[in-house]
């Protein structure tokens, strides 16, 4: 099991008065997690969602750590397909490769806030077909555009840079829901399940995933970046001291997923056109959000938090489960950026990486 980073970019209460330490933060987190071997950085897209989420351009993010950093790979996930061009969806992560040495890994979704769908002006109930679209670009052969889209007429055009890997950077798709699970396996996606729902569940929907998986289109034999792939998100802390961890976990795990509720709270009152498939997220309603709901997290496999034996247990459930990357959304994204700094060894050691990991 490979273990890489996610980053929200929170800005909590705890980070003090100036939002922009977040980006600071973040980049040396990531020059760290490079040097200690984590396999790869992913930065979500958010719009309006406030101190949850200030990644609203997570492409210049990458980009600035792409220059700090040598083997690390860097993921979006994911761009919310529907709220931009498909063409320009193309072009700037073409560019990121470039910008990277060829180190791009693409998540692509749907979204899931009504409010940003409003504001961008796109409709839930087309927005799987226009991320499709979007899809079929970006695995587009080199020369121009022969065919149109349901929603863009892109005959004629070349997209230009080319991405630097070939045939294109590795594809994944968000999955929440068991029919998005079904979606980014008939559409030869990786799948990237995000901390909404309890590991009973998740792991019910990967083995449903691989059942379903389909060979992306002209790849027979898809290496191991293009074939089926799981990655899971999940709330990591890790000290030496395993009561300090908790204790200090505790209410960054609370914050987190009280704004995780808020985000989402469109969809547990009632539901929204076009995803009928995420009524389960209404558990989330009565998950407790105190700074006593860790140890529930923690038996629900929504938080992986302890001394590194604890996590070594845990980690290791995981990969034989059949979990391929790890995100780890270390302290959830909610503690001061030195006890992340001071985790991340801790997690690097637990997992047995080295700096020779590619």
């Amino acid at each position: 099991m490979q273990f890489d980073l996610f980053f929200e970019l929170a800005v909590p209460p705890s980070r003090g008065p100036d939002p922009g330490t977040v980006f600071t933060d973040t980049l040396e987190e990531i020059v760290l997690a490079d040097q200690l071997g984590f396999g790869a950085a992913w930065v979500v897209e958010h719009h309006l969602a406030g101190d949850y989420s200030h990644a609203t351009a997570p492409d210049l993010l990458l980009a600035a750590a792409a220059q700090r950093t040598r083997r690390i790979r860097l993921g979006h996930a994911v761009v919310v397909a529907p709220l931009h061009h498909p063409l320009r969806v193309a072009e700037r992560a073409a560019t990121l490769d470039q910008l990277s040495a060829g180190r791009l890994e693409l998540g692509l979704g749907r979204g899931f806030s009504p409010p940003e769908a409003a504001l961008f002006g796109t409709r839930p109930d087309d927005a799987r077909a226009r991320t499709e679209e979007t899809i079929a670009l970006l695995r587009a052969p080199p020369g121009s555009i022969t065919t149109a889209g349901r929603f863009h007429d892109l005959r004629g055009v070349e997209v230009a840079p080319r991405p630097r890997q070939h045939p294109y950077p590795p594809l994944w798709a968000a999955c929440v829901s068991a029919d998005g699970f079904d979606w980014a396996a008939q559409l030869g996606l990786g799948a990237l399940a995000g901390p909404f729902k309890p590991w009973a569940l998740v792991r019910r929907d990967l083995a449903r995933y691989r059942a379903a998986w389909r060979s992306p289109p002209g790849m027979a034999a898809p290496p191991p970046a293009h074939g089926p792939r799981c990655a899971m998100t999940l709330g990591v802390f890790c000290l030496e001291d395993g009561a300090e961890a908790r204790r200090l976990a505790a209410p960054a795990l609370a914050w987190f997923y009280r704004q995780l509720r808020d985000q989402v709270r469109p969809l547990l009152d009632g539901g929204q056109a076009g995803y009928p498939g995420y009524r389960h997220l209404r558990a989330l309603a009565s998950l407790p959000v105190t700074e006593a709901a860790l140890p529930v997290l923690d038996r629900l496999g929504m938080a992986v938090v302890g001394d590194p034996a604890h996590c070594a247990r845990r980690f290791a459930a995981l990969a034989r489960a059949g979990v391929d990357r790890l995100l780890c959304a270390v302290g959830a994204g909610a503690l001061p950026s030195a006890l992340v700094r001071r985790s991340l060894p801790l997690i690097a050691a637990t997992a047995g990486l080295g700096p020779a990991q590619a």
